[in-house]
């Protein structure tokens, strides 16, 4: 009998279907236009663009558009790529515009589905962002789907690093623009820390597709983006507590492996106290529960989790004598991104290279509120029906599956399950050995560099040939991939989460024909596309003989959507193939839920060495430790976005406070303001409310006002006058500090004066925001320890953060308005003072050839500084060179006028 809800997904559809089911008049419109638009010249299809522009712009909704942008794209992806969308690609595509993550198989064509709904909100003119995992993908998309952009009379431009600023403003001012998501967040932070609007690269955020969505905005989640600069070298202090270390034994310590973390016992901290105290680290009476030890039992956990949770070649590799990390789920290095508070640092001492200072946070945020921050985002990939739920909490983002163009043919067999690794490695070979025997293609998948090299090894013992991909090959990645169909090829993988290039049979059509396209602009597309395809043929038919790609995973993940990416390889487009994972009770994952209880079934079962379990229960029984696991970094993800929805909320209005501040003329207003309110600070302080004038600390009002004011005025006689009250006292000071503020306009001129305004204000923001960073931090570090009191945390945090927000704005004030008090257009005779110090300090040619070495010789004057026109200075610290050469400190150069 059917259960109820079983019979109502047969009555009336399940909701994926029913929406597959809304938007299928829409892909009948789109076809029917399609003779009308094959009827158009290849300018006719760039006017039709302008047409459909004008509407946008006019105000047109671009649902009303779609049926006419899609047929007008379709037309120029055949004309420029000789591809014709299929009805599932445009179905894709309309669930991409309406702000949705389209899960397409893999081998369903997302390159090509995405450029519909780019092209239909490009015509707005706000631009669009099309998002992938690494900069190959980037240029090899923009320059792939850039031709039929260019058809439609659209330009494409490409963000990803070391381009200089002025290519990147160029790139993000294009109507369609292509990055990588750490690039495109830098950028963002970047922006906000320039000193004026028309330094800034990005234009806004409109729209974004994000490709591998599940990939950035699941996996890389839990990291948030950091910019940073260098804190003191502590080097010494990292190479001498790594040197204990290895002296630490396994009961000095508890390990706990589901939590990823490590703890010392009563027993280790008597150890490491001794062992401290014999390297002077501490005094010889202190005590690691001592304050003053703070510091360095935070540097021996770091030194303790750098060599016990962290491998080598799994969770990061030394290249280039860097320690870079290598991304969990994608198996990719992960270059320019650096672990926190010293434990980088800590693995750099365990690794003997080059220890990098240690980083100061000048600004972050996370990829959830990154991309929170696009009026309208959609994104792409094949596996995000099991993250659903967070997808709707965190972005609002609904999942929509969008079936395949042919039906799915692949066999998808239950997991085997041996006692021992060496057992299932070398039933894993034979199977290798057998499927290479009759040239099925087989990609074997790891789960990290190690593994994946020892599997190589078993294979050349077995002289069967096969490529290798993993971080240390990520340059040949594409390549690799795109061979790893052809007839008798054996391919390693560690990770196959969003490599961005199908496995084909045969080998990969579409890579051969970008590839010809690229080498000749000017090639007919479709006639390579025939030739090549004539080539492949022969081989693919040979493949599909031998049964498809069979893929063969070593290990389940933590997470159920990398297996499914990894199963997804094969059977693509309606090809045969087969998939098997094979375990054994000592994978991680296994080991970690539950090996014991299946141990002794396996024992029961009488097992003989070799032989595996088989059986749908098992796969029920991993699928529930996945769902475990994903459950937890959930959990992670959403506690650290709730840290961070506190910092986002102070860091929007601090940034859009600077934006204003930038594009403000005159600051005036503002800065008159800001004495006010100092003025008031002072009054509240020093002459309290409901308070007699004997209560008054004139004397402290006194040198608070010359200190924060600039103004020598007689506030204690004025204070002593008869009748006077603390009202008239902020008058007084309010009418004398806005006379000095209107005398210096004078001296310096309003226009500088209106220019002196705005960078302090900018600098002060910057300073105090980065500080205020650095509080925060210490204190989401400490406060989880506030639970120990039946305290929440996150309140305790929103509140305290809130508080130290205000003093931040309280700071600010104060800084800005001394600052405007105390500065001063330099004399005459400062000026001459100054130019012959600078004179002096020029080498004089030497009487003789001695040994010693020279002073350093002061820079020449850099090209292009004026210095009376202050927007060739740049926008220099206070401590840095002044950028006039002089190789004096700015601040006691020209930095002294402003």
């Amino acid at each position: 009998m059917l259960g109820f809800g079983t019979l109502t997904k047969k009555v009336f559809g399940t909701p994926n279907d029913r929406k597959i089911k809304a938007v299928r008049p829409l892909v009948d419109k789109i076809n029917a236009l399609e003779p009308e638009f094959e009827a158009l010249s290849d300018d006719g299809l760039k006017e039709r663009t302008d047409a459909l522009a004008k509407r946008a712009n006019a105000g047109e909704n671009l649902d009303d558009l779609l049926p006419e942008a899609f047929a007008n794209c379709r037309e120029a992806a055949r004309r420029a790529l000789g591809l014709r969308a299929y009805d599932t690609q445009l179905m894709g595509a309309i669930f991409l515009h309406q702000g949705n993550i389209a899960e397409q198989k893999t081998g369903e064509g997302k390159t090509l589905t995405a450029t519909f709904a780019v092209y239909l909100n490009a015509l707005t003119s706000k631009g669009v962002h099309v998002v992938t995992v690494n900069d190959y993908l980037v240029r090899r998309d923009a320059e792939w789907m850039g031709k039929v952009f260019a058809a439609l009379g659209l330009t494409t431009g490409v963000a990803v690093a070391g381009m200089s600023e002025d290519e990147k403003r160029e790139a993000y001012a294009c109507d369609v623009t292509y990055a990588t998501n750490n690039e495109l967040g830098f950028d963002y932070l970047r922006d906000n820390m320039k000193p004026s609007i028309d330094q800034m690269v990005q234009r806004g955020h409109n729209y974004a597709i994000v490709d591998e969505v599940d990939s950035i905005l699941i996996d890389e989640a839990r990291t948030p983006l950091v910019i940073s600069g260098h804190m003191a070298d502590r080097s010494e202090l990292y190479v001498t507590i790594n040197a204990i270390i290895p002296l630490i034994q396994p009961e000095h310590y508890t390990l706990d492996e589901k939590q990823r973390n490590v703890t010392f016992t009563d027993e280790g901290i008597e150890f490491l106290e001794e062992q401290l105290r014999v390297r002077d680290l501490i005094e010889a009476d202190a005590t690691l529960y001592d304050p003053e030890s703070t510091t360095i039992v935070h540097h021996v956990n770091q030194g303790l989790r750098a060599h016990i949770l962290f491998k080598k070649d799994k969770d990061y590799i030394v290249r280039e004598d860097q320690v870079v990390l290598i991304d969990e789920f994608t198996g990719r290095m992960m270059s320019g991104r650096r672990l926190s508070e010293g434990l980088h640092q800590a693995l750099e001492a365990k690794e003997g290279v080059k220890i990098q200072p240690e980083n100061q946070t000048l600004a972050s945020v996370t990829f959830q509120n990154y991309f929170r921050l696009y009026n309208k985002l959609a994104g792409m990939t094949g596996t995000a029906a099991t993250e659903a739920e967070e997808f709707g909490e965190i972005y609002g983002l609904g999942v929509v599956e969008v079936p395949t163009n042919r039906a799915i043919t692949r066999i998808d067999e239950d997991d085997q399950v041996f006692r021992t690794g060496t057992e299932k490695y070398g039933a894993m070979v034979k199977e290798i050995k057998a499927a290479h025997e009759k040239g099925q293609p087989v990609l074997v998948g790891t789960t990290s560099i190690d593994k994946s090299e020892m599997f190589s090894a078993l294979l050349k013992e077995e002289n069967i040939p096969h490529n290798v991909l993993n971080a240390r090959q990520h340059e040949q990645e594409a390549q690799i991939i795109a061979d790893a169909g052809k007839f008798g090829a054996v391919t390693i993988a560690t990770n196959m989460a969003g490599r961005g290039t199908d496995i084909q049979l045969g080998g990969n059509v579409e890579l051969k024909v970008l590839e010809a396209i690229v080498a000749d602009p000017n090639i007919d597309p479709d006639d390579v596309r025939k030739r090549i395809e004539a080539e492949h043929e022969d081989e693919k038919q040979r493949v599909l003989a031998a049964g498809g790609l069979f893929v063969l995973a070593s290990e389940r993940h933590e997470s159920r959507r990398i297996d499914n990416q990894l199963r997804g390889r094969s059977g693509r487009q309606g090809d045969p193939g087969r998939t098997s994972f094979y375990l054994s009770l000592e994978d991680d994952l296994m080991r970690i839920f539950g090996s014991d209880r299946l141990d002794k079934v396996l024992k029961t079962l009488g097992l003989e060495e070799g032989e595996a379990i088989v059986h749908p229960w098992v796969n029920k029984s991993l699928e529930r430790a996945q769902a475990k696991v994903e459950g937890r970094n959930f959990d992670i993800r959403k506690q650290l976005l709730k840290f961070d929805d506190v910092m986002n909320e102070q860091r929007k209005v601090v940034f859009g406070q600077r934006r204003e501040i930038m594009e403000a003329d005159d600051l005036s207003e503002m800065t008159s303001d800001m004495r006010d309110q100092v003025v008031d600070d002072l009054i509240d302080q020093y002459m309290p409310a409901n308070s007699y004038a004997d209560q008054w600390d004139t004397h402290g009002l006194y040198a608070a006002v010359i200190e924060r004011l600039g103004l020598n005025v007689p506030i204690i006689e004025w204070c002593e006058e008869e009748g006077v009250d603390d009202e008239q006292i902020r008058e007084r000071l309010i009418e004398a500090s806005n006379k000095l503020l209107e005398e210096k306009t004078e001296s310096f001129g309003p226009e500088n004066m209106r220019t002196i305004e705005k960078q302090l204000i900018l600098q002060a923001i910057d300073t105090k925001w980065r500080e205020h960073l650095l509080t925060l931090e210490h204190l989401r570090s400490v406060v989880g320890f506030r639970s120990y009191a039946q305290r929440d945390p996150l309140n305790e945090y929103k509140n305290e953060a809130f508080q130290l927000f205000e003093a931040m704005l309280d700071s600010l004030r104060n800084e800005v308005t001394q600052k405007l008090a105390l500065i001063r257009p330099m004399t005459e005779q400062e000026r001459q003072a100054m130019m012959a110090e600078i004179a002096a300090q020029q080498p004089q040619a030497p009487a003789e050839v001695t040994n010693e070495t020279p002073a350093p010789t002061p820079e020449a004057k850099n090209a292009g500084f004026d210095e009376n026109d202050q927007s060739t200075w740049g926008s220099p610290g206070r401590n840095e060179p002044c950028p006039c050469g002089s190789g004096k400190k700015f601040k006691h150069c020209h930095g002294r006028l402003v």
